[in-house]
């Protein structure tokens, strides 16, 4: 029977063995844990409280004897959101009707004659219009504006094209066919307050992440940073098997 003859090991130098101490490990593994448990603590935590506040200002308005929490031991939580969702589905089904249309035209009417109220109520009307309906091109690009002074970029949001007086005035469209665009530059970290700038097209970088991914990173203070859409796409074509 023929023997096999072994092969010796090469001589060399050995790569070290690395040796991860326990102090190390448990801090890996406390990282890990507050990456996984902080996003869905704060989530549920912003949940909670928003749900406590629809349902303290429902609960108040609510006659004795109408909600649950008054015959049950404890309170069940969500009864004012789910009252406000009915609510607003029968508002909406009425506001579709004819004496619906008739009563939302009454009170319209009324609330133009109201000096400061009309401005008001003209002014959010039209936010929440523009917002809410699906075929709005509202906040559709996230771009790079030279803001707050030249050489100096921040994102942006394209809200549209201008319009209007502030179009007249600016000469929309008179330097080289350019459009006037008017861009929302929010701040970090509440995105619900910025600044309006009107922008010529030619004078902004579309960049190609989307929306939601600009708020995140606004939102973030830069630290979440986007992925580029081409690269997520290639990484998902070669994971499949």
């Amino acid at each position: 029977m023929t023997e096999i003859p072994t092969v010796p090991p090469p001589d060399g130098p050995k790569t070290p063995i690395v040796r991860i101490t326990l102090g190390a490990r448990l801090k890996a593994y406390l990282f890990a844990g507050m990456l996984v448990t902080a996003p869905v603590a704060v989530t549920l935590y912003i949940a909670w409280n928003l749900i406590s506040f629809v349902d303290e200002k429902v609960g108040s308005v609510l006659p004795h004897g109408y909600s649950p929490n008054d015959y049950l031991p404890f309170s069940v939580p969500g009864v004012g959101l789910l009252v406000l969702l009915v609510f607003l589905v029968l508002v909406g089904m009425l506001a579709a009707g004819f004496l619906g249309r008739f009563v939302i035209g009454l009170s319209e009417s009324i609330l133009a004659r109201m000096p400061v109220v009309r401005s008001i109520y003209a002014a959010v009307k039209q936010i929440f219009e523009t917002v809410l309906k699906s075929q709005s091109n509202a906040f559709r690009q996230v771009v790079l504006v030279q803001f707050p002074h030249p050489g100096a970029w921040t994102l942006g949001l394209i809200s549209g094209s201008t319009q209007g007086e502030v179009a007249e005035k600016l000469g929309q469209g008179h330097h080289g066919g350019a459009a006037l665009l008017t861009v929302f530059v929010p701040t970090t970290p509440n995105p619900t307050s910025g600044y309006i700038l009107f922008v010529r097209e030619t004078d902004l970088i579309p960049l190609e992440m989307s929306v939601d991914d600009g708020l995140k990173f606004i939102v973030s203070g830069g630290i979440v940073t986007p992925a580029v859409r081409e690269k997520i796409a290639e990484y998902e074509k070669n994971a499949v098997p």
